[in-house]
């Protein structure tokens, strides 16, 4: 596996992806198969990224740290409380905004479709859908987001 810090033309945005190669990066990235996830742009390219440098194999481990010191942190470092209880009101808002919504799976682009064009009633539904796909409902002008956070649809749950 493989990862790549990744930015749209559109607006920027930098985001990172994983990939089992670079050959699978530029395979994806040609089919128009990546896209940001906060604006749907397929137009992606590789960002500077810093490079992971290994320690040399005969460096010694960091002096001991005397009795009660603690690590030091990065200025910018987040705290991993506020972290953690930001990622569950996240996690809380996303369910509630889900309360009443019907998983329709992959069938979401047709549904949605319909939804708009009057073809079926108007509900609450989330679903799959391809960045492509998404970017053309949005192209549409059919009203979709996407989801900050995955969902397991429900024939996966325990």
């Amino acid at each position: 596996m493989i990862v790549f810090d990744l930015k749209c033309s559109g607006h920027g945005h930098v985001f990172e992806a994983w990939f089992g190669s670079s050959t699978d990066y530029e395979d994806q990235r040609e089919r128009g198969l990546i896209a940001c996830p906060m604006c749907g742009d397929t137009s992606v390219a590789k960002a500077v990224m810093a490079p992971a440098v290994a320690p040399k194999g005969n460096s010694r481990a960091v002096a001991r740290r005397a009795e009660g010191e603690s690590a030091p942190v990065a200025a910018n470092a987040p705290d991993p409380a506020k972290l953690q209880a930001m990622m569950e009101a996240l996690r809380t808002a996303q369910a509630k905004a889900l309360e009443g919504s019907t998983w329709v799976g992959r069938g979401f682009a047709e549904q949605a479709r319909a939804m708009h064009y009057g073809e079926q009633d108007r509900a609450s539904i989330h679903g799959e859908v391809a960045p492509a796909e998404a970017k053309a409902l949005i192209e549409e002008g059919v009203e979709v987001a996407p989801l900050p956070l995955p969902v397991v649809p429900p024939q996966f749950k325990n």
